[in-house]
């Protein structure tokens, strides 16, 4: 792209998770090395609300404010191409745009939890320029009217291993589990707990074993009813920063998960990229990390998680590390930057 004429692109960011702003800086990331001039407008956090209903809509009202300060500020009275990053982010939109999501109010809003939202989403989806899903399964989950053709293109979340893979046979971890509950009840760690429990009184782990809690606080687990003890071989980790997780998910033998729903599953792909062998429930949603793990070792996703969780701790699959990380090819980051300068810039300013 000519000096002087880069393309402008504003991303309308609700970044209301670490995940989701993670997922924000890496495709503005990418969209500058495509050649972009890329403004990400972020609203301030809006205060704590009793339900989902409005929740999404102080969400969504904040998200409409910094869209229209952003483009009140757009330089010379541009117009930028736009892009609101999730469903709720665009609810409000003071201008059509690309809608990027990881899923859909119509399938993570059920009942009354979505009452105004899904017949709103609805039309937010035929009328944006573009829709940008995070996978494939997020893209099937979208009306068919919406979801068709030129109008859709899947721009993944980059993953990469946070630190040097180790020569074959060097793979050293000395922790035994780790598992990622933010939302506790939804990321299933009831039933994570369950599983592990059962496999220390089936004599199943080690001296020292223990599964550590990572993405909650001892507060969020009280108000689901989720209660750890010393007992259970299984230790909350208070806030840790994502640098130090990631240390701890290279360290960790499994990623032991359950969710009731899962919306796009980062933390799963994270711990893929780690060479971490993956256990989980066959959870609903667009999982995207869910046909990778069957097809490294379908053993270990079941609805039985206790028993795919004893076939990981008895017979680990050889090299399981090492095959984990080269099914994260379509991942990478060069994979990532290769669509977005290829297929997502162009057709954003066409």
């Amino acid at each position: 792209m000519a000096a002087g004429h880069a393309a402008e692109v504003l991303i309308v960011s609700l970044g209301s998770t670490e995940g989701l702003r993670r997922a924000d800086e890496e495709l503005a990331g990418s969209l500058r090395r495509a050649g972009a001039s890329v403004r990400v407008s972020r609203p301030p956090p809006p205060s704590r609300r009793p339900t989902l209903m409005l929740t999404d809509l102080v969400w969504a009202r904040a998200a409409r404010r910094a869209a229209v300060e952003a483009l009140a500020g757009a330089q010379g009275g541009s117009s930028p191409a736009i892009i609101y990053s999730s469903i709720t982010a665009a609810l409000l939109w003071p201008k059509p745009g690309a809608i990027r999501f990881d899923a859909l109010s119509a399938a993570n809003r059920p009942g009354r939890h979505g009452l105004w939202q899904r017949p709103l989403e609805r039309r937010r989806l035929g009328e944006a320029t573009m829709l940008l899903p995070w996978s494939e399964g997020a893209l099937r989950e979208a009306p068919p009217a919406t979801a068709a053709g030129s109008a859709s293109l899947v721009v993944a979340v980059p993953v990469e291993p946070s630190g040097t893979s180790p020569p074959a046979g060097e793979d050293v971890r000395d922790l035994a589990a780790i598992t990622y509950a933010a939302n506790p009840l939804k990321k299933g760690l009831d039933r994570v707990l369950e599983a592990w429990r059962l496999m220390g009184r089936e004599g199943l782990l080690g001296n020292g074993d223990e599964l550590l809690i990572a993405g909650t606080t001892a507060a969020e687990l009280s108000r689901a009813g989720i209660a750890v003890g010393a007992e259970d071989r299984a230790r909350l980790l208070e806030p840790i920063s994502s640098e130090e997780y990631r240390a701890l998910v290279r360290r960790s033998r499994l990623f032991l998960t359950a969710p009731r729903r899962e919306d796009y599953g980062i933390s799963q792909l994270e711990a893929l990229a780690e060479g971490c062998m993956l256990v989980s429930t066959p959870s609903p949603g667009p999982y995207a990390a869910l046909p990778i793990a069957r097809e490294l070792d379908g053993r270990l996703i079941s609805e039985d998680l206790a028993a795919a969780l004893r076939t990981a701790l008895e017979d680990p699959l050889p090299g399981y590390g090492a095959l984990a990380r080269d099914a994260l090819a379509p991942y990478t980051r060069a994979e990532v930057d290769r669509v977005v300068a290829a297929d997502l810039l162009p057709r954003l300013l066409a």
